[in-house]
């Protein structure tokens, strides 16, 4: 009984991490089609993540609040309030008004872009270490992309934040169902190698045995021959 047990409790396993990784890949098919329909609809995914962005804000700073209320006697006390304040008013004025704030997030965006692209020139310029090419690639990438963001400032930011929130959403179901297919398929490997290795056992016990009677056989005949000439 005990070996039953013991044999049946790691298929069970094996079957929900199979099912765990087979849901996990599910879930990145349904954040690739979420992409490609965000890319093909930026504007309302600019919109859908500018509320998403909103409602994260507003939701921690009344977390946030609630928390420095319990821990009032703490140092740090209004330095938690003031933090709670202003994302509570940031998520507040977002959700008025998420046209304005996409266009706020976008100039910013393009500016982290500018600084980031020529930080990185300057960098591989003066440095020049092993990956000097692939840093001034990277660079004048940033560049480029930060000038093309504000050179179409404000229409751009109808597009901008939606098309990089789609491009996340798409890498990360990629990334979701390369992780949960090859999960499952080293999961069927060491399965195909305990059915294999429980079969080789199996046919060696087999084997024993069958020895062991031939082993046994011819000794019944001398106990025989014994009982007679007795």
């Amino acid at each position: 009984m005990g070996t039953g047990r013991t044999g049946t409790e790691p298929k069970q396993e094996k079957k929900k991490l199979s099912r765990s990784f087979g849901l996990l890949a599910l879930l990145g098919v349904i954040l690739v089609v979420a992409g490609l329909v965000g890319l093909v609809y930026t504007g309302l995914a600019t919109l859908t993540s500018m509320f998403l962005f909103g409602w994260l804000l507003l939701i921690g700073g009344v977390v946030g609040l609630a928390q420095a209320v319990q821990s009032r006697k703490s140092n740090h006390f209004w330095l938690a309030v003031i933090v709670a304040a202003v994302n509570i008013a940031a998520g507040l004025v977002i959700l008025r008004r998420p046209e304005a704030s996409a266009e706020a997030l976008t100039m910013f965006a393009a500016l982290l872009f500018l600084t980031g692209g020529l930080f990185r020139l300057v960098g591989a310029l003066v440095v020049r270490g092993p990956n000097f090419g692939l840093t001034l690639v990277q660079g004048a990438f940033g560049v480029l992309l930060g000038i093309l963001v504000l050179w179409g400032w404000p229409g751009s930011s109808q597009y901008v934040i939606g098309a990089f929130f789609s491009l996340a959403l798409l890498f990360d179901g990629l990334s979701l169902i390369v992780l949960g297919m090859g999960a499952r398929r080293i999961l069927g490997l060491v399965r195909e190698d305990g059915e294999d290795a429980g079969a080789a056992e199996g046919g060696g016990a087999v084997g024993t045995q069958d020895a062991a009677g031939k082993g046994s056989a011819p000794d019944q005949p001398a106990s025989g021959q014994e009982a007679s000439n007795n």
